[in-house]
Parts: C-alpha cells; structure tokens; sequence
C-alpha cells in the first residue's frame, strides 16, 4: 500500500503536467500536479484505513493541503505578480507540512521499509520548499538592470524599445523564442555606425509590460505598429527577424506593407514551419509542453539548473540583461504564451505571398544540427522577392546573434538592404 501511494502521487501529477494537461498555463500545470501529489497521500489514507490493519489516517493532512492549494489555483488562475508575491509564504509552509509529515510517518513506520519508500515523495516536498524560498530572495535581491531605451505606452500596456544611430531607413530588431533586445547587443551597435536602428521587447520581455490575451503574429504586429508610431519613429522600416522573429516580421509585412522597406531574415522559421520540416510537429510538441513547465520549475529553485548562462561575447551590459530576464517567471510565462500561439503565428505568415521588389537578404546558417527541409524551406524564403540574396554562411543559429566574428554576417545583411533602399530612394528621387 505505502509503495503503490508513493508511485501514485508522483505519477499522477507527471501524467497530468507532461501528458494530459502538457503545454497548458503555469497556474493549471501547477495545479493539476498538486492535485497529482494529493492522490497519493490521499490513496495511502483511504487505502490504508479499507483495506489493511493499520490505517494511515494522518496522510489525510498532505493530501488535504496539497489539493486545497492545486484546486485554489485552478480555480482562482493567478497570474504571475500575486505567484511571485506567494513565494513568501508558501515556502515555509510547505516545508512545515514536509516536517510534520515526516515526524507522522516515522511514528507510525519507525525507519523500517515503508518509511523509505515515501522517502522520496518526503524529499521532494522539502528540496521544492528550499528551492521555493531560495528564489524567491534571490528574485528580491536581484534587481533589474539599467534600461537601455525607454517604456513607450501602447494603450493598456507599455513596451520597450531602444533605438540608437542616426540616418535611415530605421532598422526594427525582432528577435526569435526567448531573445529579448539584449540578444542583439553585438549587432545593434555596429548596424548603428549605419543608420538608425532599434531593438524592442515584445510584451511581458525585460522591461515591457504582460499582456492578456493572443500571443499570435497579429497581436505582435500591432504592438511593434503602435509602438513605433507613438514613439515618433519614421517609416518605412527595415525589419530584421532571427528565427521565429523572421516570421513575425512577415506577418508585420503583411499586415504593414507599407511600413516595410526592406526584409532581413536570420536562419528564420519558415511559414510553413509544419509542413515543410518532418520532424517539426515533434519537436514542437515537445517545445509546447517544456517550455509550460519552465515557470513551474523556475519558482521551485531549478532554473539556475537549467540554463547555460549569457554567451561571453555580448557586452557586459547585454550580459547582465540576459542574467536578470532569462530565468524571470514573467518572462518564461510570456515565452511560453508565444510558443502556444506558433501554429497560427505561421499560418498568419503564409499570407505574405511576395515583397515584389522590397530589399530582402536571406541569411541561413550552414553549422550544427540542420533539420531537415530546413535548406529548401530557406529557399522558398529566399523566393519572396526577385531580387532577393540568399547566403550560406558557415554558423549556428544562435551564433548569427551571439557570437563576435559569425554576428558580422548578420550585420553585412543588414547593413547591405539598408544600402538597397538608399540607393531605391535615391533613384525614385531622381
């Protein structure tokens, strides 16, 4: 009974976070799975008291707990200002129902078998209340960087943006899953000896407000759309997207096409990202459910186990950013809206069919892992205008944007369809 209780709970919240609930908002992942753990202790109290000798009637203490605060959450789906508000609390909480369970358990098993089976279900509450209150002071003591642009209010909402350099067109940075402004620190400054440039952050990234609703192409158009407008930044614009960023600066096209003077496009997904790549909806699957589960693990205390840090080749200051937002709750909540909203982010994307004689650059990385269908897909992106220029370039996709010596090619392509339009503008003028 005590062994099939400590399979039980765990399994059932895996089942319910990874499985049948995979992918869903932080508040339902977390609630489900403490309902998961509440089944367990539940079983072993219910189990226990029908069917042998020797009830377990105390186990009915975790598991009230445990599901009082999963359903609490289903039903009440705090956002992430009263969650992180929370880590004060629930911490010290938790690891006193961790000692008072353990003190129970030991009274009525001693330290023989059963004792040591429920030893790690015991464990993980008390490892997940040292991890809940090591970030929640690591969170308070670690601040916010200095802002490198300003907060610019688009309505129910503010988002940031950093413009720097002088000339035109201005050059708009969109940055792909999980890359805020700070992603662009090597290529912003040297597009900048060029003409005007900016990056931004997309809402509920580093600086910028949350926002409710969609996530999905549309939503991020009109956002960077009302952003630029009201922060007095003079289009056209050239839009340069790495990754799934090239997608949303496709739907900007399309939606914008006025707006748009030129495309630069950074090993960026292709709109038919599903169809056109065989091992796509696998690992998008995947991507779904993990990147949901990212905010979850993050208040327990294992983010710092899960990310490699910022690349050394940034500068100090974008280092630091990175550092600060990466592993922020708010921030992975926000990720994890967007990669929910991707099937119709690409879908939105297959509305742009051509740029006509629009500058485009298709830049597509040639190192590391390439899925496959990634080479023809580039190709098509490459199809969007006539007088497109597609690159090979020997790099990884992250390097294109991290790494000194392969962000060059990066800035080339930038700075080459900023030339393009000049030289548009100049005989248009003429």
């Amino acid at each position: 009974m005590v062994a099939g209780s400590a399979v039980l709970g765990p399994l059932a919240a895996g089942v319910a976070t990874v499985g049948v609930f995979g992918g869903a908002p932080e508040h339902v992942l977390t609630g489900t799975g403490l309902l998961g753990l509440a089944l367990g202790w539940a079983a072993l109290a219910l189990g226990s008291t029908t069917l042998t000798g020797r009830p377990q009637r105390w186990a009915a203490v975790p598991a009230a707990a445990l599901g009082a605060v999963g359903t609490a959450l289903l039903v009440l789906a705090p956002g992430d200002g009263p969650l992180t508000a929370a880590g004060w609390l629930w911490p010290p909480l938790l690891l006193g129902l961790a000692g008072w369970t353990i003190h129970r358990a030991v009274r009525s098993f001693g330290l023989r078998l059963p004792f040591w089976l429920l030893s790690p279900v015991l464990v993980l509450l008390v490892l997940a209340s040292v991890g809940g209150a090591a970030t929640t002071v690591r969170t308070a003591l670690g601040g916010s960087p200095s802002m490198p642009g300003e907060l610019v209010d688009v309505g129910d909402r503010r988002l940031h943006l950093a413009c720097t350099g002088s000339g035109g067109p201005t050059v708009v940075l969109l940055g792909g899953m999980g890359e805020t402004s700070a992603a662009w620190g090597l290529v912003q400054p040297a597009v900048a000896g060029t003409t005007r440039v900016c990056a931004y952050d997309r809402a509920g990234q580093a600086w910028s407000d949350s926002a409710p609703g969609p996530k999905d192409g549309v939503q991020v158009a009109t956002d960077l759309h009302d952003l630029l407008n009201r922060a007095g930044e003079r289009g056209p614009f050239v839009l340069a997207g790495h990754s799934v960023g090239g997608t949303y600066a496709m739907v900007y096209a399309a939606q914008y096409p006025d707006d748009v003077a030129g495309l630069v496009l950074l090993d960026s997904s292709t709109p038919h990202q599903f169809t056109a790549l065989p091992d796509y909806p696998g690992a998008y699957s995947l991507a779904r459910r993990a990147t949901a589960l990212l905010p979850t693990l993050q208040r327990l205390g294992a983010g710092p186990l899960l990310t490699s840090g910022a690349p050394a080749d940034l500068p100090a200051a974008a280092r630091a950013q990175m550092r600060a937002f990466d592993w922020s709750t708010r921030q992975l909540r926000a990720e994890r809206d967007e990669v929910a909203a991707y099937p119709a982010v690409f879908e939105q994307a297959q509305a742009l069919p051509g740029i006509g004689s629009t500058p485009l650059v298709v830049v597509t990385a040639t190192a590391g892992d390439r899925q496959a269908g990634w080479s023809a897909a580039q190709d098509a992106l490459a199809e969007l205008s006539p007088t497109s220029s597609h690159r090979l370039v020997p790099a990884t996709h992250s390097s294109l944007l991290l790494d000194a010596s392969a962000s060059a090619f990066s800035v080339a392509a930038v700075e080459d369809v900023v030339r393009a339009v000049r030289a548009q503008a100049a005989v248009l003028g003429s």
